[in-house]
């Protein structure tokens, strides 16, 4: 299995028709200054009363230096499956999340820490997290948090020898299908895919998805 996850939903109705796509992740911003910030929408409201249309898929939450309350009460209000942290979170922040879903009765997640590579990123950085989280994403390294849309040398990643699975993030597009299948590494279970499938922030295109997702899977 390839796995595909699409983040920065933000819509309602764009959420139901994506939904319908064989994809195994959805991902939603807790970002303030994210674009795709969900936290002025009435998102919570309707996933509670619509928890179906996402059934089989997996509930991710982006997080970038938030407060650990603020991380456990998204959890229980969009009932998230996965935590992704997408800032400078350190290896005691994971050990004290993760403690606190272990001893208390609060909704529990899956971690998914996220690191953004340049050609100076140690791959070595990545073994701390490894006893918290549950798999990585490999972004590209902006001048602040978050998605950059740019593509990162994907090169690089064969520097990354740790046993924890990763998707591939940044930049990916309709036409990268080819460079992405050209890769060969055995940690890589799927792509983290976002702005490049927009047609305005937080809205994406369905078609252009489906075609990306059936030529991703080809033999």
């Amino acid at each position: 299995m390839k796995f595909v996850k699409v983040c920065g939903m933000l819509e309602p109705a764009n959420i139901k028709v994506v939904a319908k796509l064989p994809v195994q992740y959805m991902g939603f911003i807790f970002y303030p200054h994210s674009k795709r910030f969900v936290g002025k929408t009435k998102l919570a409201d309707w996933l509670s009363k619509n928890g179906k249309v996402l059934e089989g898929i997996r509930r991710v939450g982006v997080f970038v230096n938030s407060e650990l309350d603020a991380v456990l009460n998204a959890v229980h209000d969009y009932q998230l499956d996965y935590v992704q942290l997408h800032g400078d979170e350190s290896p005691e922040y994971c050990a004290e999340l993760t403690g606190l879903w272990s001893f208390s009765s609060v909704r529990s997640a899956h971690l998914i820490r996220a690191f953004s590579v340049d050609e100076r990123f140690d791959f070595g950085d990545t073994a701390a997290y490894e006893p918290y989280a549950n798999q990585f994403i490999f972004d590209t390294k902006g001048a602040g948090y978050g998605g950059t849309g740019r593509q990162f040398d994907w090169s690089l990643l064969q520097q990354y020898h740790g046993t924890k699975p990763f998707l591939l993030s940044g930049g990916i597009r309709p036409d990268s299908v080819e460079a992405i299948r050209s890769m060969d590494h055995p940690q890589m279970m799927g792509v983290d895919i976002n702005s490049g499938f927009e047609t305005e922030p937080g809205v994406k295109d369905p078609q252009a998805i489906a075609t990306f997702i059936q030529e991703f899977r080809k033999n």
